[in-house]
């Protein structure tokens, strides 16, 4: 009996003695008040303005041999509310799964595109909805959101491409490999399938990617080629485009420089092409951190529906402790009238209505808002 109650023990206990896993509850609480002074005047409480709240868990075990299991679930929260992000859907910021080797990185699930690593870790204000932010960006190819992504709403129909697979922001149904890093460069390749019948080559995203970084320089080069071969070639019911992202930051001591050029090629004979730059930077001393960025939003002539958007903003951030701070931001946005006439200007993605006019479409905006990460 003793010898078979310690075989059982042994063989319990093998496992412990190669693999050993952890898996980890994060989260951020990001919440602000902003004051919009335009044609109009508004006050608001938002969540996420210096980054998306959200409750995460990620695992991964040790498979031995540099052979890893990882995993993340993710889903974004509006503390203002109480609700989801991402349109209600549980894990709507990330869910995948990935197996880490000494050859790369393979994963699977719905996981960021290289162009949310870019607008988001090349931007002194991200991607989100405050400040000089690179959300400005987009509306191009006929409502075609390069940064946002329309289909991260979840109730959004599945008519284009973009929101089929997830848009570039989030990629639905992907799988992913990323190679070693050597000598600080590494590369990545995504595929978003559509899951359409019969139609594997029409309806599809793939994303390419390549990164530097070493001795202070971070640059980052990508390109998203997106297709959904249903509906009409003309408007919004078909989607192919072409997406080409170059950024890059240098650090140096307390100084760092960094920005982004984004170029959409619309491909379709309704040609609505676009492309916008940012620039900024950030200067940090002790617990303190002042930052600048100019932001330009530039549709071509055939983009009848959206005009240009030019914003700079300025921003001081104070660190509490490693998880947290408190922030603030200015930013003047100077909105133009479409070719058209009409005016569809953007504030951090949108325009509440009412506060620009035809006339009147300039917007100034300052935000107050503290995040708590854990």
């Amino acid at each position: 009996m003793k010898f078979t109650l310690g075989a059982i023990a042994l063989a319990l206990a093998a496992p412990a003695a190669f693999a050993q896993s952890s898996v980890t509850i994060y989260g951020i609480v990001d919440l602000d008040g902003q004051y919009l002074s335009g044609h109009a005047k508004q006050v608001l409480v938002t969540s996420g303005g210096q980054s998306g709240s959200r409750l995460g868990f990620k695992g991964t075990e040790d498979l031995g041999s540099g052979w890893y299991a990882d995993f993340v679930l993710e889903g974004g929260l509006n503390v203002d509310t109480g609700g989801s992000g991402q349109g209600g859907q549980l894990f709507g910021r990330q869910a995948f799964g990935a197996l880490r080797t000494p050859f790369g990185t393979a994963s699977a699930g719905r996981q960021y595109s290289d162009i949310y690593y870019q607008t988001g870790d090349f931007s002194e204000f991200a991607n989100v909805s405050l400040g000089a932010t690179t959300a400005v960006i987009g509306g191009f190819a006929g409502g075609y959101e390069p940064i946002r992504g329309s289909a991260n709403n979840a109730t959004t129909s599945t008519a284009t491409g973009s929101e089929l697979n997830g848009s570039p922001a989030r990629v639905n149904n992907s799988f992913r490999y990323t190679t070693p890093t050597f000598e600080g460069f590494k590369a990545s390749f995504l595929a978003g399938a559509g899951e359409v019948t019969g139609d594997t080559t029409g309806t599809r995203l793939f994303d390419f990617s390549a990164r530097y970084t070493n001795s202070g320089l971070d640059a980052f080069v990508s390109y998203v080629t997106d297709k959904a071969d249903n509906g009409s070639a003309v408007l919004n019911s078909k989607t192919n485009v072409g997406i080409i992202t170059a950024t890059a930051a240098y650090t140096i001591d307390a100084f760092k420089i960094e920005g982004g050029y984004l170029s959409v090629n619309d491909k379709r004979p309704a040609n609505q092409d676009g492309k916008g730059f940012w620039i900024g930077g950030d200067y940090r001393f002790g617990q303190n951190v002042v930052r600048a960025q100019w932001v330009n939003n530039d549709p071509n002539k055939n983009n009848l529906a959206l005009g240009k958007t030019n914003a700079f903003g300025v921003g001081y951030e104070f660190d509490f402790s490693k998880r947290t701070n408190l922030y603030t931001s200015f930013t003047r946005f100077q909105n133009d009238a479409s070719p058209n006439g009409a005016f569809v200007g953007r504030v951090g993605g949108s325009v509440p209505a009412g506060l620009t006019t035809a006339t009147d479409r300039s917007v100034s905006e300052f935000v107050l808002g503290v995040r708590h990460s854990f």
